[in-house]
């Protein structure tokens, strides 16, 4: 039997509309609409054009209702932490807030030892400013009437999933991203809400992944010739739909969610909640099933982004694949920075912080695009190896396959680094694994297939994989040592 699923696939950059075809066990993908989804700036504000989004979604979802298919189901996914409030009366409120706004500063550095130690027990995610927590307390400060004329707020994925079905849900996946969820009562933390004052009527209700919501509205179905779909909420976070589409076997694996994040963790069956994961700053975060997304959440290609973003500006017109060959080309492990440095986290100027960081620690300062691409994924596949290292202390794991999906995986120099700086097979792909996983828990939901097993099994038969094997080893080991001593 052959069905038709679409995927809306929100990336920090760009987000895509994609049409999804299963047929005898295989998943077909074609790429249908692109537009762009940057943040854009309101009186120095950073916010997101969610209502543009929208718009570009109809348009994207009108191009396959033009093709005449029968659509079984449409699904939405984003990244986590940033939301929209709504009331019945108004679909937006206000105009959601970018998550590198620096307005929730203040009020996470605001926090006492006391006050992580609750949020880390009651929820076991990673402690980052950019988290709804956060967000949250910051509109209490500036904003509180927002609380009062809102009937909640809802994650981007899941606001979409709204405006296409009426109906208001947020699902695990998402959920557990704002450092308010609770894996083990699977509900929003009381304590936490009761402690930073947050009104308990804003936060909607929390569904499975994998929860049909309903049909699509008429008003959508009518704009878009789309003549009948259900409208599910998959993995609504990103991460999560692309974790299901992880090509593994076993259990002796970890992933590596490769794009303007880096996402590197292991699948657990429970929650890993205890003082040295707090310290250890490592996330919690559901999966299908209620599975756990054990990962830490670190910068990623985000710093070469902003790099070519400056290059862009000064007329250089490199594309990625050009920096990768001319970082080919240029000699290894002469300068390397901390990706965690806090000053990568932040956007512009970051060829300059790079320099600075490297005069900073007495190393050669890079020159060329291809040099200052070098140090980049260089510097990442290390802190990659020493995540894997704290992850293998942390859960008693054999991790012998670095599983790398996403768009960082078309990158063939950076997949090479990562396995030489760990020592361990690299298998990169597939690019898409966010939109297939997104289409094929879409099937699962709908059980027109069996299981995750099954949803993994397709994928490897639906996807090329490359293996990368681990080189050079003696040269990393000596590199990694100096990476250590430059983040001590």
């Amino acid at each position: 039997m052959k069905t038709h699923h679409i995927a809306i696939d929100f990336g920090a950059e760009s987000a895509r509309v994609m049409l999804g075809t299963l047929e005898t066990g295989k998943l077909t993908l074609e790429e249908i609409h692109r537009f762009p989804t940057g943040g854009m700036q309101i009186l120095g504000n950073a916010h997101w054009n969610i209502i543009g989004f929208f718009d570009e979604v109809k348009k994207g979802l009108l191009k396959v209702g033009e093709k005449g298919i029968s659509i079984s189901s449409v699904s939405a996914d984003s990244w986590g932490v940033d939301y929209v409030y709504f009331n019945s009366n108004s679909p937006m409120i206000t105009q959601p807030f970018h998550y590198r706004h620096p307005r929730t500063y203040a009020p996470f550095q605001a926090l006492t030892p006391g006050e992580k130690n609750l949020i880390y027990s009651e929820t076991g995610i990673q402690f980052m400013a950019l988290n709804t927590l956060y967000q949250l307390i910051a509109d209490k400060i500036s904003k509180r009437w927002v609380f009062e004329v809102s009937e909640g707020f809802l994650t981007i994925a899941d606001y979409i999933h709204y405006l296409l079905s009426g109906h208001a849900a947020i699902d695990q996946s998402l959920a557990s991203t704002t450092q308010i969820y609770n894996p083990e009562d699977q509900k929003w933390s009381a304590k936490i809400l009761e402690h930073f004052g947050l009104p308990n009527h804003i936060f909607p209700k929390i569904v499975p992944c994998g929860t049909v919501l309903g049909e699509m509205r008429e008003e959508v179905r009518q704009e878009t010739k789309l003549s009948s779909a259900k409208v599910i909420a998959t993995c609504s976070h990103d991460t999560g739909a692309a974790i299901a589409a992880v090509p593994a076997e076993g259990d002796q694996w970890a992933y590596l969610s490769s794009g303007t994040w880096s996402l590197i963790g292991v699948e657990l069956p429970h929650a890993l909640i205890n003082p040295d994961v707090q310290e250890a700053n490592f996330t919690n975060e559901i999966g299908y099933g209620n599975s756990v997304r054990f990962l830490k959440n670190i910068t990623g290609l985000w710093i070469l982004q902003e790099c070519k973003r400056q290059w862009d500006r000064n007329g250089l017109g490199l594309t990625y694949a050009d920096l990768n060959q001319h970082a080919e080309a240029s000699p290894s492990l002469v300068s390397i920075i901390d990706p965690t440095d806090s000053r990568f986290y932040e956007a512009g100027g970051m060829i300059e912080k790079i320099e600075a960081f490297c005069r900073e620690t007495n190393q050669p300062i890079p020159t060329t695009p291809g040099q200052f691409t070098r140090c980049i994924l260089e510097s990442l596949a290390l802190l990659y190896s020493k995540t894997l290292e704290q992850m293998r202390s942390l859960t008693n794991r054999k991790i012998s396959i670095l599983h790398i999906v996403g768009g960082g995986s078309q990158s063939r120099i950076l997949n090479q680094f990562a396995a030489n700086a760990c020592g361990i097979p690299v298998m990169a792909g597939p690019v898409e694994a966010t939109a297939a996983g997104n289409l094929l828990l879409q099937s699962l939901a709908l059980k027109q297939i069996s299981s995750l097993n099954e949803l993994r099994q397709i994928v490897r038969d639906s996807f090329p994989i490359q293996t990368y094997q681990p080189e050079e080893s003696a040269l990393w080991e000596k590199a990694q040592q100096k990476f250590l001593l430059l983040k001590k």
